[in-house]
């Protein structure tokens, strides 16, 4: 198996618990739970859930703007935390991120020349001569006109926009480029666009995506693998053909099962109110087990482990998965 470019390990983000000033502390909600995974060179790791999930502030932990409660994130074997000074920047320069909302991520006091310039000035110091012929190869890159270049970010449209903000990340010559939820605020007819562009310039420049999105079929259209989020963890992780034909988590079914499709009744509600987990409360079993009809007195007092069981890649975090796109799979006890 190929060695992983990215490994995270035991990842987890907390926010609050800071001491009062009268004792006693705030509240402590946990964001993102104890997630392991890995990345693997050249491949488009899909990751989707509910709002809410953790799946921006997983994000922000890989590329540094946010730093781990817990864990360690390791680029080529090495911790990007525990290496310092120019070393931790050159590290981090090889991860670069693609914000949702395109027009609001960029300055809007400065020109596109100074916002792609920025990277290749303070991340890669590149001469003078070199960064005006890289300007010109961005701008070709994302299909701009190299005009555009001295114009102010709210003279564009959002798919512009969008397209500023994949040359801003391709500016550091990255690696390995985050995009979180990058086609969700534009129209249908740009996002198709936007998707072709980024498969163009993953394979123009080896690159390696993790793709976050609510859009199922957005994900499964570009995805290698699939990691599926619920209350900050990792509840399956799959290669994307076998996660969508046959999930094996209750929870993934529920999701795929609410996608809209052409022709097919949204799955119905549940009878009765539901007991959502306490973001301020560290859940002791599953988090998804007051939804879950097939949840057992196991699944309520130990936490389920990512495991594939012996079905390859595809791995569930789930006491009784589910085994095949019409089996029950195992009983509760």
């Amino acid at each position: 198996m190929t060695q992983a470019l990215l490994q995270v390990d035991g990842l987890a983000r907390r926010f609050g618990g800071e001491r009062r000033l009268l004792g006693g502390r705030t509240p402590e909600v946990h964001a993102v739970r104890s997630v392991n995974l890995d990345l693997r060179p050249g491949e488009t790791l899909g990751i989707v859930g509910e709002s809410g999930c953790g799946k921006s502030t997983l994000a922000r932990m890989l590329v540094g703007l946010d730093r781990p409660s817990e864990g360690v994130i390791r680029l080529d074997g090495q911790d990007i935390h525990a290496a310092g000074g120019g070393r931790a920047r050159r590290l981090a320069t090889t991860i670069q991120y693609v914000f949702q909302d395109p027009v609001s991520s960029l300055n809007p006091r400065k020109t596109i020349r100074s916002i792609l310039l920025a990277p290749m000035i303070h991340l890669l110091g590149l001469p003078r001569e070199r960064r005006e012929e890289r300007l010109k190869e961005l701008m070709a890159a994302v299909n701009l006109r190299e005009e555009f270049l001295e114009r102010y970010p709210h003279e564009f449209s959002g798919g512009q926009a969008q397209r500023i903000g994949i040359a801003r990340a391709l500016a550091a010559e990255p690696r390995i480029i985050v995009l979180d939820e990058p086609v969700s605020a534009l129209d249908v007819s740009v996002q198709a666009q936007v998707l072709n562009l980024l498969d163009e310039l993953k394979a123009r420049y080896g690159l390696t995506f993790i793709f976050i999105s609510h859009d199922l079929s957005v994900v499964e259209s570009i995805s290698d693998r699939v990691a599926v989020m619920y209350f900050g963890r990792i509840v399956e992780l799959a290669p994307a053909a076998k996660l969508f034909e046959a999930p094996r988590h209750p929870y993934t079914k529920l999701l795929l099962d609410s996608a809209p499709v052409l022709g097919r009744r949204l799955v119905e509600g549940y009878d009765k109110p539901i007991e959502l987990p306490d973001p301020f409360t560290l859940v002791l079993g599953c988090a998804f087990a007051s939804r879950c009809p097939r949840a057992g007195e196991l699944c309520r007092d130990e936490l389920p482990p990512l495991d594939s069981k012996g079905v390859g890649e595809h791995a569930a975090a789930c006491f009784f998965p589910l085994e095949g796109p019409s089996a029950e799979g195992s009983e509760p006890r």
